[in-house]
C-alpha cells in the first residue's frame, strides 16, 4: 500500500489532510496522485510555500511526528539497502508541543508567514493572496507535508 492509497483511505472517512510542500514532487507522485481521483477533488489539499522544510505529522490534535524525512523513496526507507537516508524522528503527545507546531503549520498554511518574506518573488502562489490558497490536489506541486485536520510529514 503506498501512501497515497493511504491517504485516499482516510479521505474516504472523512479525515482532512492538508499538505505543504516546497517545490514540485516528483513525477512518480504526481503519476500516483493521478490514480486517486478521491484525493484530487478534494480529499488531499495542497499549497506550496518555497520555504517549506518541516516535517511534521500530527494527527487530531492528540500525536505529533517530527522527524527529519521527506517523502520520497530514499527518505521513506523504500530504496535498496544502500540508498536509504539516515534519519531521525520523534513522536510525542505533549500539548504544548502539538499546540505550538499546529499553530506555525496553520501560519504557513493561511499565509501569516508571507508578508516580508524575501522569497515572495519567487512564490509561485503566495498563500496570502486568493490564487496562492489551492484547493484539492490536482495541481502537481510539492516537497510535502502533511495534517490530518492538522497533520503533516
Amino acid at each position: 500500500m503506498s501512501i497515497l492509497d493511504l491517504f485516499d483511505t482516510l479521505a474516504a472517512r472523512g479525515v482532512e489532510l492538508r499538505m505543504l510542500h516546497a517545490g514540485v514532487p516528483s513525477r512518480a507522485f504526481r503519476a500516483e496522485l493521478r490514480a486517486h481521483p478521491g484525493l484530487r477533488s478534494g480529499g488531499l489539499e495542497m499549497r506550496r510555500c518555497p520555504r517549506v522544510h518541516l516535517k511534521m505529522i500530527a494527527v487530531d490534535g492528540s500525536v505529533l511526528y517530527l522527524g527529519s524525512a521527506n517523502f520520497t523513496g530514499a527518505g521513506l526507507g523504500a530504496k535498496g539497502e544502500g540508498r536509504r537516508n539516515f534519519e531521525a524522528g520523534v513522536m510525542t503527545d505533549d500539548d504544548v508541543l502539538l499546540d505550538e507546531m499546529q499553530g506555525a503549520f496553520d501560519a504557513i498554511w493561511s499565509g501569516g508567514e508571507c508578508k516580508g518574506c524575501a522569497l515572495r518573488a519567487v512564490c509561485p502562489k503566495p498563500l496570502d493572496t486568493p490564487a496562492g490558497g489551492g484547493g484539492g490536489a490536482s495541481a502537481p506541486s510539492g516537497n510535502s507535508r502533511l495534517r490530518r485536520g492538522v497533520g503533516s510529514p
